[in-house]
């Protein structure tokens, strides 16, 4: 099918020439809501009006960037990263990613799973609700897709194959060199610029060379590591959950990058949350929840990968034979060593990216109280820029947790 721009009454009949979806809704009549609220796509539900629990989502890509219009063309082909992206999850760790009813690279849509007993993340996290399996349910995501897409599992000509079914991604991954690494800490048009004018919290940024220094090494480590493959905007808006289940969505800016990408993007979104509660409600009883699921998904994630690794029997870096016990052990210690250093310095770009830059955050933009939101930036950047400046000399989770609480 030759691409169109669906609206609210053509996805209808778009679905309904897929049998599966026609089956699904049988002769009930239907409706569509567009209900997106991110940066890039567009998102309905399409529902039966005689039977409230049959609903789907249809998500589909457009040629510019929904946040900012037209003026920003941008291309639809994310969507074929996306619809690739989630079949991989699906394959690897299938009861953390939404079921997929259809897919067309063609007209750049998805169809998927009505997540109706779901909210997203974030919502949750600043409403305050606890999530007592989501540690669990994200750090056994994060191990199992990272390694088993990583040359630790896979043989070198797999390998190889993935990054060439991903890498093609440029587009985005060329957004996040801009808009994660560059722009939000320089003066540029994309900025929050009413936030900016006459700021001397900005200005401070803008002139801290040795904080920009730091974030070089960073950016440099993004557009040349090819560890694994990975989500590349994993945030708590690409989350949704309830008590007993969790699932990542949007993974449109997928591609093989360095392994602590997006734990990095998690630990950043849950320090957001954890700097609101701190200014905005003063609950320290949620933020001590915060603190110790941080360290949770941390120390989970720590555990899994090196107990998928120890279950690894051969791969294309180590063969048997090559390298007794003893130094084996050392080496993967120091490799996850590695993992968590880099995951805290992207931590901290993402953080202080989102002060001043185009995509904030409901944490932090959605305070009302100018004096709060300014304390809430402060804060924010001073955790960011320790993330940063240290981050290749974390040794462990409690330095961490130091960092945040201090």
């Amino acid at each position: 099918m030759k691409y169109k721009v669906l609206n609210k009454n053509s996805v209808i009949n778009y679905i309904y020439e897929i049998k599966e979806i026609a089956d699904y809704f049988g002769t009930d009549e239907v409706e569509a809501k567009e209900i997106g609220d991110g940066n890039l796509n567009f998102v309905y539900i399409v529902s039966s009006l005689q039977n409230k629990n049959k609903s789907l989502i249809v998500k589909q890509a457009v040629p510019y960037l929904r946040c900012v219009g037209e003026d920003f063309p941008l291309s639809r082909e994310r969507m074929t990263y996306e619809i690739r992206a989630l079949t991989k999850f699906k394959k690897i760790t299938s009861k953390f990613i939404p079921k997929l009813y259809h897919t067309s690279e063609q007209m750049s849509v998805v169809v998927m799973q009505y997540l109706d007993e779901h909210i997203i993340l974030r919502g949750g996290l600043i409403d305050k609700k606890i999530y007592p399996n989501f540690s669990d349910h994200i750090s056994t995501y994060l191990a199992r897709v990272l390694f088993y897409t990583s040359s630790l599992a896979l043989q070198s000509c797999d390998k190889r194959e993935l990054i060439d079914e991903f890498n093609g991604n440029v587009e985005l991954c060329k957004l996040t060199e801009d808009f994660v690494f560059t722009f939000a800490f320089m003066e540029n048009e994309t900025n929050d610029n009413e936030n900016v004018k006459n700021n001397p919290l900005a200005n401070m940024l803008f002139d801290d060379m040795e904080f920009k220094e730091k974030v070089l090494e960073l950016k440099y480590k993004f557009m040349t590591q090819t560890d694994a493959l990975i989500h590349g905007d994993l945030h708590t808006g690409s989350i949704m959950l309830n008590k007993d289940e969790t699932y990542v969505i949007d993974p449109e800016f997928a591609f093989v990058g360095p392994f602590g990408f997006d734990i990095g993007a998690l630990l950043s979104n849950l320090v957001n949350n954890y700097v609101h509660h701190h200014i905005v409600t003063g609950d320290q009883e949620y933020k001590k929840w915060l603190l110790k699921t941080i360290e949770e998904m941390l120390k989970m994630f720590d555990e899994k990968f090196f107990d998928l690794w120890d279950a690894q029997e051969n791969s294309s870096l180590i063969l048997d034979g090559y390298i007794d016990d003893s130094a084996l052990e050392k080496y993967k210690s120091k490799f996850l060593t590695n993992i968590l250093r880099d995951s805290v310095g992207f931590a901290g770009c993402k953080m202080a990216r989102r002060v001043f830059g185009v995509a904030g955050v409901e944490e932090i933009r959605g305070i009302k109280d100018k004096g709060l939101r300014a304390k809430a930036e402060k804060m924010i950047l001073q955790i960011a820029r320790e993330f940063v400046l240290k981050y290749d000399s974390i040794n462990s989770i409690e330095q961490i947790i130091e960092i945040i609480e201090r």
